[in-house]
Parts: C-alpha cells; structure tokens; sequence
C-alpha cells in the first residue's frame, strides 16, 4: 500500500515522512474509523502521542480524513472520499457504531437532511451517529 499513501500524501500537498506513509498505511488497512488509541497501538512505538496527533490534525486540515464521535464521544477518524480538500470537507453522511464490535463507519450512501437554522444562528459542523449492529456482526 506505500505507494498508494505516497500519491494520497502528494494529491493532498502533504510533505511525506515515515510516520505520515505508516498511519495512511494503516487506515487504508481498515475500513473503519480508527481512534487515537487505535492508531497508536498499531505503529511503530517510537513515536510520541503528539507526533500521532498533529499528523491527524494535517491530514485532516488537508483533507485526507476527517473527526468522527462516537457514542462516547471519542475522537475516531476516518479517510474522506475524494471530494474533500482542505478544511472543506464534504462528509454530510451518517456514521455508524456497531454496538457489538465498537468500529465506526462512514455510510457514504447515507445523506444527512439540508440543516437548516433559524435565523442568527451559524451552523459549523454536526455528527450524525447511528447506532446498531454491521453487517459484520453476528445478529
């Protein structure tokens, strides 16, 4: 999968570095969203939570994945589909929790309704999580 990260990092002006390829690697590995946690259980154990966190915050300021909450409320993120750039992310689609497993996932297929305020009122992001069992679960 190197080289599908390496382009995904070029396509996004994001410079490459071994942790950046390692963690892109990793999320292309799953199809779900991955927590923190997750993400560093996973790598190479050389690098510090901090280093894990400002290279989400890059890619997500790039465009590469965005912040997913889940039923707890935890951070998980999960890889944008082609039409995000930048801090314009397009992901006005339903997450699910799979109750039994705990992953998260994007319904790509899933529209979230037009939101609309009243007036004075400024919309600046929302989450809208489902919550069930995958269709990898046993039911």
């Amino acid at each position: 999968m190197g080289k599908v990260s390496e382009n995904l990092l070029a396509e996004h002006q994001v410079r490459k570095t071994k942790i950046r390829l390692e963690i892109l690697d990793f999320f292309l590995s799953k199809k779900y969203a991955l927590s923190h946690g997750e993400i560093e259980e996973a790598i190479d154990p050389s690098y510090d939570r901090v280093t894990i966190y400002r290279t989400l915050k890059s890619f997500e300021e790039q465009g590469l994945i965005h912040k997913v909450l889940d039923e707890s409320g935890t951070a998980k993120y999960a890889l944008c589909a082609d039409h995000c750039v930048g801090h314009k992310h397009h992901d006005s689609h339903v997450h699910f929790s799979c109750t039994k497993c705990g992953h998260t996932f994007c319904l790509e297929e899933v529209l979230i309704p037009e939101i609309k305020l009243p007036i004075n009122y400024q919309l600046t992001g929302y989450n809208f999580l489902v919550q069930g069992i995958c269709k990898d679960c046993p039911k």
